[in-house]
């Protein structure tokens, strides 16, 4: 059975990241992973000095900076587990039937690779720790696990409001037909009122094709506004979104349009920094 995948590491951001976990779970009615990385950290220390002191004082040192480096990570592997108990206790909380955590160490992304199998949607916060009350910088993971991901991810602001709105930015092409149709066979969507948005470039029958897919959303019985703009990509959904107060929006991946170029390259970045809102990244 897949799970919805959480990554938590103990920062500000992992309340946000839990309600949104615990949400998706209620929608999609599937269970939660919580999952913990412990990730190899550079040391420094006497090691630094080794070509300025003698040889006895140096082995004697990095004997010392040895044994600190085992206690660092046993405690980093006790709150660990410490952490995974305690968003654990705070889902079954709130009504999640069936909570599960696993701790690994290593790269969060590889771990996340690992466990493709049991996998439904991963759900991450934006920062991560390191970033604790700098709440516009990116986790380092981000955008390799945006690229490398095979299954929906959602990525959480620093706080979490259950939505009751999505945005859809949709352009006519391949990427943004298979986008929808996820967003219309997945589920974790449906109840919230839709909008659909596209604006205007010089893809062929682009109208044909956005009245369309407002046809094939209100035929799986959602709510829909839409709105065919014209203006700068990323100042004209951002505008939208404001105005309209979207409490999630949908973004697919890896297509060959400037909306492509906007949503993964650096405008990608710079969105998910500034958008309070959690992003849905499909593939």
């Amino acid at each position: 059975m897949t799970k919805i995948i959480t990554c938590v590491d103990g920062s500000a951001i992992t309340s946000a990241v839990t309600d949104a976990a615990v949400w998706a779970s209620k929608k999609l009615n599937k269970s939660i992973l919580f999952l913990h990385t412990l990730e190899k950290e550079q040391q420094h220390g006497a090691d630094d000095y080794t070509g300025a002191i003698g040889l006895g004082a140096r082995t004697v040192l990095l004997d010392e900076m040895t044994k600190l480096d085992e206690q660092r990570s046993k405690v980093a592997l006790q709150l660990g587990k410490e952490l995974l108990g305690y968003v654990s206790r705070q889902a079954i909380t709130a009504g999640v039937a069936e909570v599960k955590s696993l701790q690994r160490h290593g790269d969060l992304v590889d771990s996340i690779d690992d466990i493709e199998g049991q996998t439904r949607l991963i759900v991450i916060g934006r920062s991560g720790k390191g970033h604790d009350g700098n709440f516009n910088a990116l986790g380092s993971n981000i955008e390799t696990l945006l690229r490398k991901a095979s299954h929906p991810v959602m990525v959480i602001p620093d706080t979490f409001i259950t939505p009751v709105s999505f945005m859809i930015a949709y352009d006519g092409r391949e990427t943004a037909e298979i986008a929808l149709q996820r967003v219309i066979d997945g589920g974790l969507l449906h109840g919230l009122h839709c909008h659909l948005v596209s604006v205007k470039n010089n893809e062929l029958n682009q109208k044909d094709k956005f009245l369309l897919a407002q046809q094939k959303l209100e035929e799986k019985g959602f709510n829909v506004t839409v709105s065919f703009i014209e203006g700068n990509i990323h100042e004209s959904l951002m505008e939208y979104k404001e105005a309209h107060d979207i409490g999630l929006i949908v973004m697919g991946a890896f297509g060959h349009s400037k909306l492509r170029q906007f949503f993964l390259g650096s405008n990608t970045l710079k969105m998910l920094e500034r958008c309070k809102v959690p992003m849905v990244v499909l593939r």
